[in-house]
């Protein structure tokens, strides 16, 4: 899918001293898919071409959307300047530029940080085609910014030891005495800071405080980042860690249906079963805001979806995009009814995990 000029995109390393959005490099840039029956778009499922020139800061990482990015610029022909770091940095660095940010779009590794800007009046809304292509769950309520890929928070756990069925049906269940020196968490790792702050929401200050403590008292071993972390379950090193689903179907390509962890999903509503999104908005102050929605029209195309699926293993926000079918159906996580946008409290996550000595 070469329709537009080929450009060059322009990488900008930001040195960022902070968490790391860590998967398995993506094999192969998207294809086009044929039009389903309530899309907005064209009859290819493809956004138009467009022209320009826009800076994305991308709080996802450039071995995981490097190449859907490099795809992206010469599918719709705009120029694409990226400036990759942590999602968290990035939107306080948007917060901190205010009107002379360089940037044009917010490409976000959670909704926290999206409506962080949001609540700030740094976005502006989407255009109804693009916002009618995902469920409203998965969007601002004002429209200011849209999901474009999920995923699940779960409970790795090591094949060997454990049976699905010894598992609690709640993330609380860990706080067990049971389950000390076998728990692995990675408490720098910003998807684990979005759970927690979900956590805080649904649940209130003090019952985040009481797991967190109930965890500690169980004397996690503390690993970088959700890769290590699996990978410790499945070498026997710890029995259980929290961590977001797609990690698993990263090393089960690289390392074989044989690698001995799976991930379970907690019940009932539980935020151990948290579904955050990856998401884009437009800031208000883009210099081309027709290139920049014509670059978030592209995240939400049929090829763009199938690539988040098919190589990434995460969740597509197009409903009628397959996901990967060893991966749990979205239809059947028991997630917790929460509000995205109300995930834009970091500092205060920070500050008590902090405080108990966490980070």
């Amino acid at each position: 899918m070469n329709l537009g000029r080929r450009i060059s995109v322009i990488v900008a390393g930001a040195s960022l001293v902070g968490l790391l959005v860590t998967s398995c490099a993506p094999a192969a840039a998207p294809q086009p898919a044929g039009k389903t029956a309530g899309t907005s778009q064209t009859t290819t499922g493809a956004p138009a071409k467009s022209s320009g020139v826009i800076t994305v800061y991308s709080g996802r990482a450039k071995g995981l959307v490097g190449p859907l990015l490099d795809q992206v610029a010469k599918d719709i022909g705009v120029e694409v300047r990226v400036r990759y770091g942590d999602t968290a940095q990035l939107a306080a660095a948007i917060l901190e530029e205010g009107n002379r940010t360089p940037a044009d779009v917010f490409f976000a590794q959670d909704a926290g940080a999206l409506g962080a800007l949001s609540k700030a009046g740094q976005l502006t809304k989407l255009p109804d085609n693009i916002l009618n292509r995902v469920d409203k769950k998965f969007q601002s309520v004002k429209g200011e910014w849209v999901g474009v890929s999920g995923r699940a928070r779960v409970v790795a756990y090591n094949t060997q030891t454990l049976k699905e069925a010894d598992l609690p049906e709640s993330i609380w269940g860990f706080t067990d005495p049971k389950w000390k020196g076998r728990i692995g968490w990675p408490p720098t790792n910003g998807s684990f800071q979005a759970f927690v702050t979900a956590m805080r929401v649904l649940e209130g200050e003090a019952k985040a405080r009481e797991w967190l403590k109930g965890i500690q008292a169980n004397s996690p071993k503390v690993y970088r980042d959700n890769t290590t972390a699996i990978q410790a379950v499945a070498s026997g090193e710890v029995q259980v860690a929290f961590i977001n689903h797609y990690y698993l179907f990263g090393q089960l390509k690289e390392k074989g249906e044989y690698f001995a962890a799976r991930n379970y999903y907690p019940k009932k509503g539980d935020v151990g079963a948290l579904m955050n999104v990856a998401g884009a908005g437009i800031l208000s102050t883009a210099k081309d805001k027709k290139a920049a929605e014509a670059f978030v029209e592209y995240l939400l195309s049929d090829g763009a979806q199938r690539y988040f699926a098919e190589q990434t293993y995460e969740y597509p926000m197009v409903q009628w995009i397959p996901t990967d079918p060893r991966i749990l159906p979205l239809s059947q996580i028991q997630a917790p009814n929460i509000d995205l946008t109300n995930l834009d409290d970091l500092n205060g996550t920070l500050k008590l995990m902090q405080e108990l000595g966490i980070l």
